[in-house]
């Protein structure tokens, strides 16, 4: 019977061939294989392929497989051995690691955190929306020797996620963006989101580590109180948001005097969100403010810009280097974009939904003074049981809404409109189907808002608006 290998055994694999792959077709010359499985394939049946393309070993979890070929090292499960080996390489590294996670605006985050640190560190961060379990191992596993700070994002659909994420990536520091209704399907209820984002604010509490909180977020320092515990909170680093300078929000003086909270050490507050986010923003022990021009769109934006300007002078980059960051941070993979094009103009908000980002991309959309409004909104998916109700609040608010035009796509809306009176609304079963409207129902001269979950590929609408 062939012995599967320890974690010991792979990480000294590992360190001499410190390029890992999941992926069969992507096989770099001595990089290590991971055979795992999905619903529809298993690696396990590429393994021997890999190895013909390059790779110097192939991890699988099939004994028949590793009596064969002494390059192909038998474990227990694959995903597992990969989410070991993670952790492993992970306390072998004496760097600050900073774990991200939220129900919106974690990506942006991370982009802006990545782009501050960058100006004064050698930074590694989560590419793309590689957050998951498979992800990030990946991103932990592609740190370089000479990397100095580490920025991890952390995704989640189910109770328990976080904290299999955490065990892995082991952060120092951490930061939840905001909380809202995503996933309920998995979830359950927005409870159980607040539960599962609040599993990485268990592992710092139980590990010493620090948190980055939007102390003017009701939700978070609910969760804060529950699960960093008072010295916890206390030893936490706040930013937050002002409505304007007349009318400062964030930590309550009641939450301060109480000792829950230290006073914010960042303060912000919206100029203009359109059609670009411009703010003003400032550290609370100096009276220098810094007026910050972002080519983000949406006031939404300002709390992640906030967060890395508060990570950013906790880490000691300067304030010129901070703005010089974020202003020069241009949004891309349909978030928050803005687009003058030659008919229309278009917001492109379109890689998720859910409905606290809908809500919010509306808010701001709805309050802009651009003429000739129209919304073409794509189902928003993973409610469960809270779908019917989500979609027909959305259908209300549409039909009082200033806008000429809304173009609405997905079941999930003709469920609804069965239900609520949208007169003014055209619906259409799939995107597919609204392109090829659009190519005899063209719109010129309006500015469009294209926002739903990814599933709908609202992308793909972008010639036909152009």
């Amino acid at each position: 019977m062939e012995t599967t290998a320890t974690t010991e055994t792979l990480y000294e694999l590992y360190r001499q061939h410190p390029v890992v792959t999941t992926d069969s077709r992507k096989c770099p010359r001595g990089s290590l294989f991971f055979a795992l499985k999905g619903e529809k394939f298993d690696g396990n049946d590429f393994a021997t392929q890999t190895l013909a393309a390059g790779c110097a070993y192939a991890v699988v979890d099939r004994p028949e497989l590793a009596a064969a070929d002494p390059r192909m090292i038998l474990v227990e499960d694959t995903l597992r051995a990969l989410q070991q080996l993670a952790a492993y390489h992970r306390r072998q590294l004496s760097i600050p690691v900073i774990g991200i996670t939220g129900t919106n605006g974690k990506t942006t985050t991370k982009e802006l955190t990545a782009a501050v640190l960058s100006r004064r560190f050698r930074v590694h961060y989560t590419q793309g929306n590689l957050n998951n379990q498979i992800g990030v191992p990946l991103t932990l596993l592609s740190l370089q020797p000479d990397c100095q700070l580490a920025i991890i994002e952390m995704g989640a659909s189910h109770p328990g996620d976080i904290r299999e994420l955490v065990e892995i990536a082991q952060p120092d520091y951490g930061i939840i963006t905001n909380v809202g209704k995503a996933h309920l399907e998995g979830f359950g209820s927005f409870e159980g989101v607040m539960r599962t984002k609040a599993e990485l604010y268990d592992f710092l509490h139980e590990h010493g580590g620090r948190a980055f909180i939007n102390a003017g977020n009701a939700w978070l320092r609910q969760i804060a109180v529950g699960h960093l515990g008072r010295d916890g909170c206390r030893q936490s680093i706040t930013y937050t948001t002002q409505i304007s300078p007349e009318a400062p929000g964030g930590v309550s003086s009641q939450a301060v005097e109480e000792g829950c909270f230290p006073a914010a050490c960042i303060v912000g507050h919206v100029l203009q969100s359109e059609p670009r986010l411009c703010l003003r923003w400032q550290a609370t022990t100096s009276r220098q403010t810094h007026e910050l021009p972002t080519r983000l769109i949406g006031s939404y934006n300002l709390e992640n810009v906030l967060a890395a300007v508060c990570i950013g002078r906790h880490f000691g980059v300067p304030a010129e280097d901070i703005d010089a960051a974020i202003a020069a941070y241009q949004p891309s993979n349909n978030r928050s974009q803005w687009q003058q094009t030659a008919r229309n103009v278009l917001i492109i908000d379109a890689y998720n939904a859910n409905p606290t980002s809908m809500n919010a991309a509306l808010d701001n959309f709805l309050s802009s003074g651009q003429p000739h409004k129209v919304v073409i909104l794509g189902g928003m998916r993973e409610l469960g049981s809270y779908s019917q109700a989500e979609h027909e609040a959305l259908l209300g608010r549409l039909a009082g809404a200033d806008i000429e035009q809304a173009w609405l796509i997905g079941p999930e809306f003709a469920r609804a409109a069965a239900n609520v009176a949208s007169p003014s609304a055209r619906f259409f079963a799939a995107t597919e189907d609204c392109q090829a409207y659009l190519q005899t129902h063209p719109l010129t001269g309006c500015t469009i808002l294209l926002k739903g979950s990814r599933s709908n590929r609202l992308e793909e609408l972008l010639p036909g608006l152009s």
